[in-house]
């Protein structure tokens, strides 16, 4: 019995990596906009190349799968991300996970998510001008994410989870022209209009988890960043709406007790984007009496960040991670994790 449960665990680790085929020849390009929440800045899901569907990670599940929340070992936790992304662009998340009346109610999520693009040089065409244009100085654009959760077990096996967040992004001012009138020349901009290109849509996330029994097997489902229709100008965007399978297990459980306190844990999700191939994220973590961690991930169809690594370390409630991932032409993306949990 015990090698047709290893034999069964094993074949489903391998459907799941195999569940989404090749890269799509036809692309699914500038389909949604909002593109700073598909951003990780959580350094163990990136070392893990993001296949976190399925696991239980406290307060920072409100950023993959609600529902990994629902386990909350302790009665709250803390999480602060920083995230040295590529073109000097810095990424900062924060979350926050309580559990009140021992966990009959389920458990309370806030999240923060904000994105310092720095500094921009604005300019506008002007045909009188010898330079060709005029120089409208400095200025900055932000965005901007607050979003409370909410997840609980039905049973001791099923968790369900949500997130509803309010998405602020300010993309600066633009001069929309005004065309002249028929009894001028044709086509020549006389006159412009400042518009303003800010949008404040809601956005929802819907996750759930189940353990099978089987061992450590976990399966996990989540729909992330929907969203209605919005305008800048002409042109509708969504957020970038996300479907995602996932599934994972210690897989020192097929092998009985280890020397130590071991763990080796094995994540894969298979994602189905609005606006990007659909891809498979393969996830290590290999932990050593629950203190130190060692990670790798790879996420299939990116241009440039395929691979990724990191490393954790985790004491008296208090941990520290690290990721690093090679990105290209870009260099380098590193991210830093702390979290407190009581």
């Amino acid at each position: 019995m015990e090698t047709i449960n290893r034999t069964i665990l094993i074949g489903l680790l391998l459907a799941c990596l195999t569940s989404t085929g090749p890269a799509q020849e036809n692309k699914k390009l500038a389909q949604s906009g909002f593109q700073f929440l598909s951003v990780v800045s959580d350094a163990r899901a990136a070392a893990m190349g993001e296949a976190m569907t399925s696991l239980q990670t406290g307060s920072s599940a409100l950023f993959f799968n609600p529902a990994g929340m629902a386990d909350l070992q302790g009665t709250a936790d803390i999480t602060a991300s920083s995230n040295q992304w590529i073109a000097d662009i810095k990424h900062y998340t924060f979350s926050f996970a309580v559990k009140p009346f021992h966990g009959d109610y389920g458990v309370l999520g806030f999240s923060v998510q904000s994105v310092d693009y720095g500094i921009f040089y604005g300019t506008r065409f002007n045909r009188a001008d010898p330079k060709g244009y005029d120089d409208l100085g400095t200025f900055k654009i932000n965005a901007l994410a607050l979003g409370v959760g909410y997840a609980k077990q039905l049973t001791d096996h099923f968790s369900v989870g949500g997130h509803v967040r309010w998405v602020h992004q300010n993309l600066g001012e633009s001069v929309v022209p005004q065309f002249a009138q028929l009894d001028t020349i044709p086509g020549v901009d006389t006159t412009g209009v400042m518009k303003s290109n800010k949008l404040n849509p809601f956005v929802f996330d819907f996750g759930t988890q189940f353990r099978t029994g089987i061992k450590s097997l976990v399966f996990g489902m989540s729909i992330r960043n929907f969203s209605t229709e919005v305008k800048y100008a002409e042109e509708g965007i969504q957020a970038p709406l996300v479907f995602t399978l996932g599934i994972s297990m210690n897989m020192f459980d097929l092998f009985g007790e280890m020397p130590l306190e071991q763990e080796l844990y094995l994540s894969v999700d298979a994602c189905h984007h609005r606006d990007h191939p659909d891809q498979v994220k393969v996830g290590l973590d290999y932990r050593v009496m629950n203190t130190i961690s060692l990670r790798g991930g790879y996420v299939s169809s990116n241009d440039e960040d395929a691979f990724s690594f990191g490393l954790g370390v985790s004491r008296f409630g208090f941990a520290f991670d690290y990721s690093y991932t090679p990105f290209g032409v870009f260099d380098k993306v590193q991210r830093f994790t702390a979290r407190f949990s009581l």
